[in-house]
């Protein structure tokens, strides 16, 4: 019987903390971050990290776990993850990256075809000193279909596919791909559902929040303390947009508004992604409903035979 995951997610500031505390504690279960932004260190209000209060609420794993100076990939994600999932009796997802929910959701490898570890280190010595992008480029001159539905930053499957074309002179998109029903676990999928005038809302709320809370201030000792400006965590919203600020570039009002508009691009692609996926139930939200029911309705989905 496979091991039974809750997840709790959807777009940014779409109320997933509140909703994933209240039916973790209903659960007796352990908050797992899925949050490309959140693994980092000292990058708190711009990630809109769980707070110190909510975190002593419920056990939360792979949070401010890797220096920010430090990269971290998908395939790295989903092995850390699933070492959790091991041994937390209720472990209940919690975050808005989908291919780190993908990464799960699927085998660690494709096909049946077996391995070669020559084929696999020379590989990954291609993204270690070119990157991932330049190996996902080879993957999509021999086997676009694989690489169109692989991230570049899925180094471990986009390895897998070349390694698998390199053995047999088949592209892996021509085997049977796996899908969700192939993932070791049983996975029972939430997002809250808010208009798109209301997500968007509180998408600004949060940002004029974060400047008020110090965001301009987390960005600078991060800079202050050695972190480069092209560090894969300075990529994240609020971060890149104020690094022009500090540097005399761009005036802190065209950066705000610039974070309102990017974060709100961001929410829409998150939609689209999410809503792709038919194991999520939407629960409607936009109107200041009361989240209890709906995490007493988790509680009782799991609980099911």
């Amino acid at each position: 019987m496979k091991k039974r995951v809750i997840g709790i997610v959807g777009p940014t500031a779409s109320g997933k903390t509140a909703l994933s505390l209240l039916a973790g504690k209903r659960l007796g279960g352990e908050i797992l971050c899925m949050d490309s932004m959140q693994i980092y260190k000292g990058m708190d209000i711009g990630t809109a990290k769980p707070t110190r209060e909510e975190q002593a609420v419920l056990p939360h794993h792979l949070h401010s776990f890797l220096e920010p100076t430090e990269t971290f990939s998908v395939s790295q994600y989903a092995e850390k993850a699933r070492e959790v999932i091991a041994r937390v009796n209720v472990p209940i997802l919690v975050g808005g990256t989908g291919m780190y929910l993908q990464s799960l959701s699927l085998p660690m490898d494709y096909g049946a075809v077996g391995g070669d570890e020559a084929i696999r280190k020379h590989y990954h010595e291609i993204a270690d000193t070119q990157g991932a992008e330049a190996l996902h480029q080879l993957l999509e001159s021999v086997d676009p279909a694989s690489a169109a539905r692989l991230h570049p930053n899925d180094i471990r499957r986009v390895v897998r596919a070349l390694e698998v074309y390199d053995l047999t002179g088949t592209p892996l998109s021509a085997q049977r791909m796996p899908g969700p029903e192939d993932s070791p676990y049983d996975f029972q999928l939430y997002a809250l559902d808010l208009p798109r005038e209301v997500l968007y809302s509180r998408v600004d709320q949060r940002v004029d929040q974060m400047m008020r809370d110090g965001l301009l201030n987390e960005v600078k000792r991060l800079k202050d303390s050695g972190v480069p400006e092209d560090a894969q965590s300075m990529q994240g919203l609020g971060y890149k947009e104020l690094l022009p600020v500090l540097d005399g570039k761009s005036s802190l009002e065209e950066a705000v508004s610039l974070i309102k508009l990017r974060t709100r691009h961001y929410a829409k692609r998150q939609l689209t992604w999410f809503k792709r996926d038919e194991r999520i139930q939407w629960l409607p939200y936009g109107k200041g409903e009361n989240l209890a029911p709906y995490a007493e309705m988790i509680y009782e989905n799991f609980r099911k035979e």
